[in-house]
């Protein structure tokens, strides 16, 4: 057994030894002056690739644009692109007579909705109901446009000099206010995403009166 171990462990250090210099031999062929040769065919190569590359990105691009290297391509670019041919398929008639024109559209389903959210808004719809953040929203912008109009009454008797009865008024004023933005928080979390609205300030409804 011993034996065989010894003749084992004498082959696994012939074949790395056998290894290590087919290694060296290999890495050395790269150094020699003919690995400078095949870089330079495999440098050829690469640049053949990048310019096919850039030959097909500059395809994808309008021809107004094609074959500006050194030029930026800005966002701005495509822009105006996109915008002087919309002009010109205006100036040549190519919107007129175009299918359902003078018809209304179908707003039927919403394609940038969750497909359960826009069946759910829907069964509302036809049963003359609104989800519950549209109701609120209309709320809000009612007691909003409610509340600045008493504001103002109230800025005006200060302006008149009455000033016991601001006083009495902005109590009144502030407790509805508190109340308005309970409601635009709770708003603010039952809303879809991008609906938010901002409460109200003191501070800033006062500012607006004062540069009136």
């Amino acid at each position: 057994m011993a034996t065989c171990l010894l003749r084992v462990g004498r082959f696994a250090s012939i074949d790395s030894r056998s290894l290590f210099v087919s290694t060296a031999s290999f890495s050395s062929s790269f150094s020699s002056p003919s690995s400078s040769g095949k870089s330079k065919t495999g440098k050829k190569l690469t640049d053949r690739l990048s310019s096919v590359i850039d030959a097909v990105n500059d395809r994808k691009l309008p021809p107004e644009l094609r074959g500006q290297h050194n030029n930026v391509r800005s966002e701005t670019d495509m822009i105006n692109v996109v915008e002087q041919r919309i002009w010109h398929s205006m100036e040549e008639g190519q919107f007129e007579n175009l299918p359902g024109k003078g018809k209304p559209l179908k707003l039927d389903t919403n394609p940038h909705a969750d497909p359960a959210e826009d069946t759910l808004y829907r069964i509302l719809l036809k049963n003359g109901c609104a989800p519950e953040w549209v109701e609120l929203n209309k709320e809000i912008r009612s007691k909003i446009s409610e509340w600045r109009k008493s504001l103002k009454k109230a800025w005006a008797t200060k302006c008149s000099g009455d000033h016991s009865e601001w006083v009495e008024s902005t109590e009144a004023l502030k407790s509805q206010l508190r109340e308005i933005n309970d409601k635009v928080f709770r708003y603010n979390l039952i809303v879809p995403f991008g609906r938010q609205m901002f409460g109200l300030k003191w501070e800033k409804e006062l500012g607006y009166l004062e540069e009136k």
